[in-house]
């Protein structure tokens, strides 16, 4: 209803906020530096960003792990703990409905579905890049058991191009979620990472 009064809670607090931040860089610059080199092909400079896309898979991997620390030892709403809700899952599917109105403070139920979802898909990338940087590149944690190994690349190509499909698939959702979120039930979202507060409409 428009002009309906919110009300608003500090939800997110700077830890989080800032890890989800230095995350999502990360992941803009892993596509950019990917689509990129594909597009330079077999050149000096695409070497140069196939490198850096390893050292941005780095701080992905780093940025991963403080998010895990956060999310066993941080406050209530950025536990691990709090994007685990079946319940609203199966009542969603039972009922059709896949796009509703947030309620109560803290992630929305089927978003966190979606982030659990997203969260294991990176995990898969990490691993898979790792093992392409090891083959392709001579570096990495896994150049031990797979360095230079050509053979095996087709065992984590064709993965890790699929899984970066999927990326590219969450950004859209992700953004498009908040922009409908905004327009269709009037609630302010996409600042809530900026400023930390949530805001709701207020029961009558």
């Amino acid at each position: 209803m428009a002009g309906q009064a919110l009300s608003r809670a500090k939800v997110y607090d700077p830890v989080l906020r800032i890890l989800h931040a230095c995350n999502g860089l990360a992941i803009l610059l892993l596509v950019a530096t990917s689509l990129a080199a594909a597009v330079l092909e077999f050149t000096p400079e695409a070497a140069t960003l196939w490198r850096l896309h390893v050292w941005c898979g780095y701080a992905l991997a780093l940025g991963l792990a403080g998010r895990l620390a956060w999310g066993l030892y941080g406050p209530e709403h950025a536990r691990l703990g709090a994007f685990w809700q079946w319940r609203a899952w199966w009542a969603a599917l039972r009922e059709r409905r896949l796009f509703t109105e947030p309620e109560g403070f803290g992630h929305h139920p089927l978003a966190a579905g979606v982030y659990l979802a997203f969260y294991l898909v990176i995990l898969a990338l990490l691993a898979t890049g790792l093992a392409l940087a090891a083959i392709e590149q001579g570096r990495g944690p896994l150049v031990e058991w797979l360095g230079h190994d050509v053979a095996s690349k087709a065992l984590f190509k064709r993965p890790h191009d699929l899984l970066e499909e999927f990326v590219w698939g969450f950004i859209v959702l992700h953004l498009a979620a908040l922009v409908l979120h905004e327009s269709h039930h009037g609630v302010p979202v996409a600042q809530a990472m900026v400023s930390g507060y949530q805001y709701r409409k207020e029961k009558s």
